[in-house]
């Protein structure tokens, strides 16, 4: 499994994620509510939504931001609790969003590799998950290139742009 960055990946810091980045971090995920399966979110959240991410950062609950040479926010990536249980404890569900002009430019991948890095070196994460629309077949390679394998299937468990959606489940162990 490889956590590296692409040669051809423009430049870009990743960083943690401050509350000078909720308004940016809303507008890229607000868009993708409006236009995308990305999230099941049918209305837009705002940055008190994100707020809320933020302030339960620690170890394992991690929120980065890749901003441009010229401080523009591109995307972020972040890991959260899979469910409120405390046995769940050690089980993460990550996700990455991307600004619409920074797709297919290899920016996922660059987040996802710093995300998880940072969950392979915190003692208290063992697994992280992933939940995929599907149809997308980008966003599942990106996963099965960095050591996830699908583990299952819903369907029909989301309804958006009036039509039934499955998810795909895929898992990363250590």
């Amino acid at each position: 499994m490889s956590t590296s960055v692409p040669a051809n990946v423009p430049p870009v810091a990743v960083r943690d994620a401050t509350g000078a980045d909720l308004e940016a971090m809303a507008a890229i995920y607000d868009e993708q509510v409006r236009t995308s399966l990305a999230t099941f979110d049918t209305e837009p959240r705002g940055a008190a939504y994100l707020g809320e991410k933020l302030a339960a950062v620690d170890e394992g609950n991690v929120v980065l931001v890749a901003c441009a040479d010229d401080g523009d926010l591109l995307g972020y990536a972040f890991s959260g609790p899979f469910r409120p249980r405390p046995a769940y404890a050690g089980t993460k569900e990550v996700s990455v969003y991307l600004a619409a002009s920074a797709r297919g430019r290899g920016l996922g991948r660059t987040l996802y590799a710093a995300l998880l890095a940072r969950l392979d070196a915190a003692p208290s994460v063992h697994t992280q998950l992933a939940v995929i629309a599907l149809p997308n077949a980008a966003s599942e390679a990106l996963h099965r290139s960095f050591g996830f394998v699908q583990v299952g299937v819903l369907r029909e468990v989301g309804h958006k742009f009036g039509d039934y959606v499955d998810t795909a489940w895929w898992q990363r162990l250590p």
